[in-house]
């Protein structure tokens, strides 16, 4: 089986963060997880030597024709420079990088070189929330999406700032690999298993700060009993909340209700099942806490668009696809 190359275009003055996230992601050896596990290439975008935001030199021996032979072109956050007048050659290179069916994502403000490229034309898209007025008037022709953490269009997705690169970086693991190898890989880098692209960037401040701590636990004492019928009763005397402040708490944390959360959880962990067993759908239904294969294709097809069967088809699909000839070779 071939290994599936991500190549990420460096650019001068690039914040470290955002260079960081595919580099752990994608850059370090998880063949015990998956084997092979992804190539890493990082692609100078100009003359070097090339140093991030933080004074991080990049040596590299990859250039932007590296990107048109990759499966996956990452255009991490880019300094303000970058943005506003791209390397020609870069904007060429993602553009061709497009036509040529590579998968094309950007990370923060990398959005702005997949605009000027051309590839977000009449496409969703998003960039940090504090780029959002200038990002749209550069890019009337995108359909700016300025509040969710990431946007996936099929071969073209884009992060809000920051931690949501490390949300669209998992995501993508879970499309190429499934949810178990995902969720694996965020317990390693100690972050959230999975955030939904439709999440807001940022929640609004709250009026007075809370005294008790963060939903984490309740969180775990659900997943621990996701086989169990659960109301947002005993999520409130687990959490030792009245139900009010939970759903307050998980509206400004989560951006969701109790209950739609844990809709999503059964949904998550009924797709790991599908993509990791062979176990009917029954029983995943029962173990997932829907009780019954009717109640489990019923929520399962209203979150994924599919029913199990077909997803479990179409993962295993996928995977068999991914030890293919690389697209356009």
């Amino acid at each position: 089986m071939r290994r599936h190359v991500v190549a990420v275009a460096v650019t001068s003055g690039m914040p470290t963060f955002e260079l960081a996230v595919p580099c752990e992601v994608f850059g370090l050896d998880r063949s015990d997880i998956v084997d092979p596990w992804y190539e890493l290439r990082l692609c100078a975008a100009g003359p070097g030597p090339l140093l991030t935001s933080g004074g991080l030199q990049i040596h590299t021996p990859h250039t932007l024709d590296d990107l048109l032979e990759a499966d996956t072109v990452v255009v991490p956050a880019c300094a303000r420079a970058v943005q506003t007048s791209p390397p020609p050659s870069l904007v060429e290179a993602v553009r061709k990088a497009h036509e040529l069916g590579r998968r094309i994502v950007s990370l923060c403000t990398g959005a702005y070189i997949l605009a000027a490229a051309g590839v977000l034309a009449g496409r969703p898209a998003t960039t940090h929330w504090m780029n959002a007025g200038d990002f749209t008037h550069r890019f009337p022709e995108v359909r700016f999406e300025p509040a969710v953490l990431y946007t996936d269009d099929g071969d073209v997705l884009t992060s809000a700032g920051t931690g949501a690169a490390v949300d669209l970086c998992l995501h993508l693991l879970r499309r190429d690999h499934g949810a178990a190898v995902a969720n694996e890989v965020a317990r390693r880098m100690v972050v959230p298993p999975h955030r939904e692209g439709g999440q807001a960037q940022h929640a609004p401040l709250l009026v007075q700060p809370e005294n008790s701590d963060d939903l984490a636990p309740v969180l775990q004492w659900a997943r621990d009993r996701l086989d169990q019928p659960l109301t947002v009763s005993q999520f409130a005397r687990a959490a030792k909340l009245s139900e009010r402040t939970l759903a307050r708490r998980f509206h400004d944390k989560l951006g969701t209700t109790p209950l739609r959360w844990l809709l999503q959880q059964r949904v998550r962990l009924a797709q790991e099942l599908l993509e990791t067993s062979d176990e009917p759908v029954e029983r995943i239904a029962r173990r997932t806490g829907f009780s019954t294969a009717a109640n489990l294709r019923l929520h399962f097809g209203r979150v994924t668009g599919m029913t199990p069967q077909t997803y479990r088809h179409v993962f295993r699909a996928r995977a068999q696809r991914a030890a293919g000839p690389r697209p356009g070779t």
